[in-house]
């Protein structure tokens, strides 16, 4: 017996009873992190406890939480045994690695195979069928060394200081805003962060994350500090002079910076690049996967070229023939 996915405003596997990162309230669903785009009201999730608890800070409500440790196996139903693993994107971001006597499946939600600063590593478990994110699927997303483009980020932060600008790092309030509070903070530069950013910062914290110091941001002693905001922040006019950075994976794109209206951008992602995800079905060396969000078909077509048999989800795929 094979598994049968499928996708309807997120992933459902009726085999289990159980959905993946759905969109809409169900009954029971795993939940991989606990950025909007993958939480709703469900009357029981799954995740780790550092995805409950932001959960709790931004989806109030009250659902039943079953908190999993990394690695320890569950129960699920029947044969059926759950395991999370890390998955890089965000502190607490779990893969969902599910085994029955007919084989394993690995769900990898929003993952980062590369060293995240604020987050825990990224595991690869084998699994025969493989459910995986492509956000940045397309050879155009190999992303610099990481340690190039921090060196970068660092060198705005201290030129901007230089003169009577402050510099303005935009960063989601989850995630990528403690990469770069623990980036830059740990060079030694003095840190604000967003009202936002602040209160996810303090939940870090509280979880028994290890960060450098910062400050709530003030629009009157915000000079002589590097500010860490979400884009198009409403707090964003009070800051005069300011020099602005945007901190995403599509910096890639010579278009950001014009979209984001910013001085710079910087292709910091909280995701696997082009080049990772390659290697990433590598190691897990599934014999079907499937592709989910961003270039899915493009990087399903990649995969069956290389011999590996793949489908995007929810999209049409069209076959390659070989004449």
């Amino acid at each position: 017996m094979g598994w049968d996915v499928r996708f309807n405003k997120g992933v459902h596997l009726p085999q289990a009873g159980l959905w993946l990162d759905a969109r809409h309230g169900v009954t029971r669903a795993f939940v991989s992190h606990a950025h909007s785009d993958h939480i709703a009201g469900h009357r029981e999730i799954i995740c780790t406890a550092a995805t409950a608890c932001f959960m709790r800070a931004r989806l109030p409500g009250r659902r039943h939480e079953v908190i999993l440790p990394f690695g320890e196996a569950h129960p699920l139903k029947f044969d059926c045994l759950l395991r999370l693993f890390p998955a890089g994107h965000i502190l607490g971001s779990a893969m969902l690695h599910l085994t029955t006597e007919h084989g394993a499946l690995l769900y990898t939600g929003d993952f980062k195979t590369r060293p995240n600063l604020a987050a825990e590593s990224c595991a690869a478990p084998r699994a025969d069928v493989l459910i995986m994110e492509t956000t940045f699927a397309l050879p155009r997303y190999v992303f610099p060394p990481d340690a190039e483009v921090q060196a970068g980020i660092i060198a705005f932060c201290r030129e901007t200081l230089t003169t009577p600008s402050t510099p303005v790092l935009f960063a989601y309030s989850l995630g990528k805003s403690q990469e770069l509070l623990q980036l830059v903070g740990g060079a030694g530069l003095p840190v604000m962060l967003h009202p936002q950013a602040f209160a996810m910062t303090q939940l870090y914290s509280q979880l028994g994350t290890s960060l450098p110091r910062y400050t709530k941001f003030s629009p009157d002693q915000h000079r002589g500090h590097v500010v860490i905001m979400p884009p198009q922040a409403d707090s964003l006019h009070l800051i005069h002079p300011k020099r602005t950075a945007a901190v995403t994976g599509w910096a890639m794109d010579s278009s950001t910076r014009y979209q984001y209206g910013c001085d710079a951008a910087f292709p910091l992602s909280d995701h696997a690049g082009y080049d990772d995800l390659l290697a990433f079905v590598d190691r897990v060396q599934p014999r079907i996967v499937y592709t989910l969000h961003g270039f899915a078909r493009e990087f399903a077509a990649t995969l069956r070229a290389r011999g590996t048999e793949a489908w995007a989800i929810g999209q049409g795929n069209q076959l390659e023939l070989s004449l």
